[in-house]
């Protein structure tokens, strides 16, 4: 019989991962439109911004999420309306730390898809009278497909292997904040191996499967391509 432990650290893994997911990809695809098509002289500098996460530690980043969610930050306020005094340490500060930590793994796959397909698919679309609303959702949504995929494979992926950030602003709390890689951290702490290894075996098949579905959305990509 599976450990209960393991089972609520898989089910809120999944559940992180799939809230995060849903808010990255509602969050990163207009900003990698118009990271795709903005001529401002200051996009590069939010791009920037953007991909901070894929070089900063985690811990570093975690600190900062860690005070912003505070009682004395941003999250304080926010804490109020849910009755809480503060979002760290709760599943909510999970996902907001999640979506910024993997906010570059979907935001540069989307914005490459639609770099990649120009202009010249909504000027089309344009003197056929479509709307730019329907031009985007009835042609640059479909033609982008590809980076959506990869965005919502990689942003998955990548939450679910989270460590430092979750640990920095969500502790271990079993039942809200304690996912599988704060599992495994807690099973090599107390010298319990077999948990540790069974977890860490699972986990690694998973980035195993991860990578080989990238590996043949690229292949299905570049057949379509030509």
């Amino acid at each position: 019989m599976v450990d209960p432990e393991i089972l609520s650290a898989i089910r809120l893994t999944v559940e992180l991962a799939t809230i995060s997911t849903l808010v990255l990809l509602v969050v990163g695809t207009p900003l990698a439109w118009w990271l795709a098509h903005s001529r401002a002289w200051w996009k590069e500098a939010v791009a920037t911004v953007v991909a901070m996460p894929l070089v900063l530690p985690p811990t570093v980043l975690g600190f900062y999420l860690l005070v912003a969610l505070g009682p004395s930050g941003l999250g304080g306020p926010l804490a109020v309306l849910t009755g809480r005094r503060t979002l760290a340490f709760t599943f909510t500060g999970l996902v907001i730390g999640s979506v910024i930590y993997s906010l570059p793994f979907v935001v540069q796959p989307i914005r490459n898809s639609f770099a990649a397909m120009g202009t010249r698919p909504l000027e089309v679309a344009a003197t056929l009278r479509a709307s730019p609303v329907r031009a985007f959702w009835s042609v640059a949504v479909p033609l982008a497909r590809p980076g959506f995929l990869t965005a919502a494979v990689l942003g998955f992926a990548h939450t679910v292997g989270e460590f430092g950030i979750v640990l920095m602003i969500g502790g271990g709390i079993p039942g809200e904040t304690k996912v599988l890689s704060v599992t495994i951290y807690d099973y090599v702490e107390t010298m319990r191996w077999g948990e540790a290894s069974w977890l860490a075996g699972g986990m690694a098949a998973f980035a195993f499967v991860v990578l080989l579905a990238m590996a043949v959305i690229e292949k299905r990509v570049a057949r379509i391509g030509t």
